[in-house]
């Protein structure tokens, strides 16, 4: 198989041979074909991959594409010239904010192991979802009880007196049986199985394989079932089994081609899909380490929520009532019903500091204005990712004409995950809170 790894709104040529650290033609198709198959790729897959002949244009996601004998692996891009940002840190940190953003649970050290070692994002991925399923499985399978009908020579549960006395009315030899039998056969399990068996054919080193097929001989009980098929709607997480519930979203993310969106439940006919916007990435991360960093302060961290619409009928002497133009900020900060602060993320490089409007554009300040009026909120903060090594900070607080709202301009340095808790506690306090 062919591998290539390029960032966002990257490219990698496409030659005859596919030399020059490029793809074939045919290899290219294939992958194209991958992305207009995907639920996320718009128009053509142009929303993933973009097609110039000469060469091949990734978007702003970031994830893994694979099929006809090539994959391509797009990661993240804020400053990929800055000193240190090699592919195995970019990969890393990526890797870290999936974990934290999708609540994937898994091994940190490991992860960060792998992620540094000479193993794309899917090879990274698929030997921890191994490593942790070859644990769990170790421990004991999850059962449940099932209802079973067999006919046996000696009596087990209860008799079905119907079926005894028409089909063995003349063999009392055999005694229709009805009986409850704890079973691993479980529609949880049949989605770990369907996993094993399509990684397997994806999987690139030895000691990954290794560990897929020995999964594969521990859950040779459970029955193949075709990916569209899978019973993802019987599965239930509860108490009993709740140690699989972040191995059940990973598997989710191998085997549905879905950003969340729970209700497109195809896959690809051929290769893999495993894609994340890089917008949508990054506003679940900074939600998810909000949460932790404002705990035990009575804030609510709210994402795509609000809700509220900008326009309505207009009437004399009434106040409007919205109904149409919904909005959705994309975090806001709330203690009981009142609006703290609204947050907006965008993953893009700021402009120079020099500049005074700090590279933002206007349309994020317009849609910034609307928030403020539509949630009575005197509270607002564009965040960006910082350049690695600048640190987190604020770079300039603008006030709106004719009012007392604050609109704060801030980065966050996720490139220091140890910090960016604290940081965000701090940027709370400066810029979120009266």
């Amino acid at each position: 198989m062919t591998h290539r790894t390029c960032h966002e709104w990257g490219r990698v040529t496409v030659t005859p041979d596919g030399d020059k650290g490029g793809f074939t033609r045919a290899q290219a198709d294939a992958l194209l074909a991958a992305a207009r198959a995907h639920p996320k790729g718009g128009r053509e897959g142009t929303d993933i991959l973009a097609d110039h002949h000469r060469h091949l244009s990734a978007r702003q996601v970031v994830g893994v594409l694979s099929a006809g004998g090539a994959s391509l692996e797009i990661l993240p891009k804020v400053d990929p010239q800055a000193p240190g940002e090699t592919d195995r840190t970019v990969r890393s940190r990526l890797i870290h904010m999936l974990d934290v953003a999708l609540g994937l649970d898994l091994a940190a050290g490991q992860a960060a192991s792998l992620a540094r070692q000479d193993e794309t994002l899917l090879d990274v991925l698929i030997r921890l979802f191994a490593d942790q399923l070859l644990g769990e499985v170790r421990k004991g399978l999850p059962r449940l009880y099932r209802e079973r009908d067999d006919d046996l020579p000696a009596l087990r549960g209860r008799l079905d007196v119907v079926r005894q006395f028409t089909i063995h009315a003349v063999r009392p030899d055999r005694l229709a049986c009805r009986f409850d039998s704890l079973e691993s056969d479980t529609p949880l399990m049949r989605v770990m199985k369907a996993c094993v068996v399509m990684l397997t054919r994806h999987a690139r080193h030895f000691e990954t394989r290794r560990r897929l097929e020995e999964l594969r001989f521990v859950l040779s009980d459970i029955p193949d079932v075709p990916v569209a098929r899978l019973p993802w709607d019987a599965v239930r997480i509860d108490r009993s089994n709740r140690r699989w519930r972040s191995l059940f979203a990973l598997a989710q993310r191998f085997l549905r081609r879905d950003w969340q969106a729970a209700h497109h439940h195809a896959v690809a006919p051929e290769g893999m899909t495993l894609l994340f916007p890089m917008n949508d990435l990054f506003e679940a991360y900074v939600a998810a380490r909000l949460r932790v960093a404002l705990a035990g302060r009575d804030v609510e961290v709210v994402e795509q929520g609000g809700l509220r619409h900008c326009l309505g009928e207009w009437r004399d002497d009434e106040d409007c009532a919205g109904g149409l133009f919904q909005t959705r900020p994309d975090i806001l900060l709330r203690r009981g019903n009142r609006v703290l602060a609204v947050l907006d993320t965008k993953w893009k490089k700021l402009g120079d500091p020099a500049d005074p409007k700090q590279g933002v554009g206007q349309g994020d300040v317009y849609q910034m204005m609307a928030y403020a009026r539509l949630y009575r909120c005197p509270r607002l903060v564009l965040l960006y990712p910082a350049v690695p090594g600048e640190g987190s900070g604020t770079r300039r607080r603008f006030g709106i004409d004719g009012g007392r709202e604050r609109l704060s301009i801030a980065t966050l340095d996720i490139g220091c995950s140890e910090t960016v808790i604290a940081d965000l506690a701090a940027l709370s306090a400066n810029e979120c809170f009266d």
